[in-house]
């Protein structure tokens, strides 16, 4: 298996947890999108935001994926929005294998709360209404989300995600 790995979802959903994991496991780079564009600009993710805009923030998400090329052996973690925007889904199976880890709006919340990280900037955790803000966009988000390759529903390991890939490969030939 040389093919890239993309991993898609909604924050909170496991994507640089399992990213790592599964790229140690398979001998892979990983690459955590937000990162490489923190590194590149010199700023968090929110202070991009807050000072650039979301439309500057997606541009810059399309310029990183866009330096992944087929067969760069990467799994790759990509932001929650990333999928919505500048075709990238297009990109991301064009170059690689796609995998939509699917966790529920309720789960997320309790993720992003017993995380205590605030660093997510179109999800404030102060926000009562969180839940319902999070369901939006999950919602919102759901038809890029399931042009995945693969979908897993739920918590997952990357033993697990493996093995579907494995599955997966074998009955494409790959």
């Amino acid at each position: 298996m040389t093919t890239n790995i993309f991993l898609v979802g909604m924050p909170s959903s496991g994507k640089s947890t399992l990213g790592r994991q599964l790229a140690k496991q398979m001998g892979y780079e990983f690459v955590d999108l937000d990162s490489r564009i923190e590194i590149s600009e010199g700023k968090k993710v929110a202070e991009i935001f807050a000072i650039n805009g979301e439309e500057y923030f997606r541009e810059l998400e399309k310029q990183q994926l866009r330096k992944i090329l087929k067969d760069s052996k990467v799994v790759v973690a990509t932001g929650g929005g990333v999928p919505c925007f500048h075709n990238n889904m297009d990109y991301i199976k064009e170059v690689g294998i796609s995998i939509f880890l699917d966790v529920k709006p309720d789960k997320l919340v309790e993720r992003m709360h017993s995380s205590k990280k605030n660093e997510r900037p179109l999800f404030d955790l102060g926000n009562e209404k969180l839940l319902d803000t999070i369901t939006e966009k999950y919602n919102s988000r759901l038809p890029f989300y399931t042009l995945a390759d693969i979908t897993i529903e739920g918590d997952t390991d990357a033993d697990t995600i493996m093995w579907i890939l494995d599955a997966e490969f074998a009955k494409i030939g790959k």
